[in-house]
């Protein structure tokens, strides 16, 4: 199929349903994965639609609130974050303070995690028990578990998280906009995220993202491009590297 009809065909669907997935469009047009992505990210870029984690949604609509469940999220693009995962665990230096969030690529980072002269904090229960497994030093934040993500978030942990000041902190994100910032599906996340970014010192604050949620927009912000390190596979458009600290590893 002609690249040209199969964007319009794109577009038809997405006018139509208003969002669709990768997936959906890989189906319903015969293409590859990769195929459908450049040609969601080409339009969105031209205005067409605006690209959101796992697919598309139409210009005239909201940014998704939908979000895929641990075990859909480490399916996508694994090799990229363990890439991105081993680097940032080489990071971390005796003495350091760590907070590390919830999410895939984070998960990650846990089997490459050498230092035992560091004190880790997490709200994610997974985190919190692998890094236990490996004799390392781990504060587990209290509060509501949420289930898709296996995120500890609320109130609670909002008020256990201020009382800490981190040396280095490393953040997950489901999508990145010049405009909008970091972005994540649940307001809940969001707001813990927010508060154990201010709450990590400047220039250590690493945001862990491949380079397909460049210019994916997702319904919260938790924080903005300025005072982050976004690691990332691979270099993005040019807009974003005038605007935000990026380091290819």
């Amino acid at each position: 199929m002609l690249s040209e009809k199969r964007r319009g065909d794109i577009l038809k669907l997405v006018g139509q349903k208003k969002s669709v997935t990768v997936q959906e469009l890989k189906n319903a047009l015969d293409a590859s994965e990769s195929t459908i992505r450049r040609d969601i990210t080409s339009l969105s870029k031209e205005g067409k639609l605006i690209k959101v984690f796992g697919g598309a949604i139409a210009v005239e609509g909201a940014p998704s609130s939908k979000e895929l469940t641990v075990g859909q999220k480490e399916a996508i693009n694994k090799e990229e974050k363990l890439r991105i995962a081993r680097y940032a665990a080489s990071l971390i230096r005796p003495g350091d303070y760590v907070y590390i969030d919830s999410g895939t690529t984070t998960g990650y980072m846990l089997e490459f995690i050498k230092e035992k002269d560091a004190t880790y904090v997490t709200n994610a229960v997974s985190h919190a028990k692998t890094l236990a497994l490996k004799g390392l030093k781990v504060l587990l934040i209290g509060g509501e578990l949420k289930e898709t993500t296996e995120a500890i978030v609320g109130a609670d942990a909002i008020l256990h998280i201020q009382k800490y000041h981190f040396s280095k902190g490393f953040f997950g994100t489901n999508g990145i906009s010049i405009k909008l910032g970091f972005t994540t599906p649940d307001v809940r996340e969001a707001l813990i995220k927010r508060v154990a970014i201010q709450n990590t010192q400047l220039g250590q604050r690493y945001i862990m993202a491949d380079a397909e949620k460049f210019g994916q927009v997702s319904s919260v912000t938790f924080a903005d491009l300025d005072g982050t390190v976004t690691l990332t596979d691979r270099q993005p458009d040019d807009v974003f590297l005038k605007k935000m600290e990026i380091r290819v590893v």
